[in-house]
């Protein structure tokens, strides 16, 4: 096992449990940008809705951890390179989902 698998595999764990708390609608403290809202705003805001839309982000991000990491098996198939472009998209495309339209605000 090289020290790049224990790295991707040790990210991969801690974005897996990160995910289970936000999924599981506890862990809006791990938001950046909403904790340091004001209570006022915060209440405008459906925490369940934006707490489980992360953990999935998470989850997507720990998928992405494991390929980077299965490079170190298969050296030389582009799965690094692969892994960090779709982390690239899909963080691109979370700020955008999730600032665009009011998602997760209050009906």
């Amino acid at each position: 096992m090289t020290a790049g698998m224990i790295v991707c595999g040790a990210f991969a764990l801690l974005f897996i449990v990160m995910g289970g708390v936000l999924l599981a609608g506890r862990g809006t403290w791990l938001i950046a940008g909403y904790n340091t809202m004001p209570k006022e705003e915060r209440e405008r805001y459906d925490e369940r809705a934006l707490c489980r839309f992360m953990g999935k982000l998470m989850f997507f991000c720990a998928a992405c951890m494991l390929v980077m990491g299965a490079d170190e098996i298969w050296p030389g198939q582009g799965l690094w390179l692969a892994a960090t472009i779709w982390l690239t998209i899909g963080a691109i495309g979370t700020v955008i989902y999730a600032n665009t339209g009011g998602r997760f605000l209050k009906k």
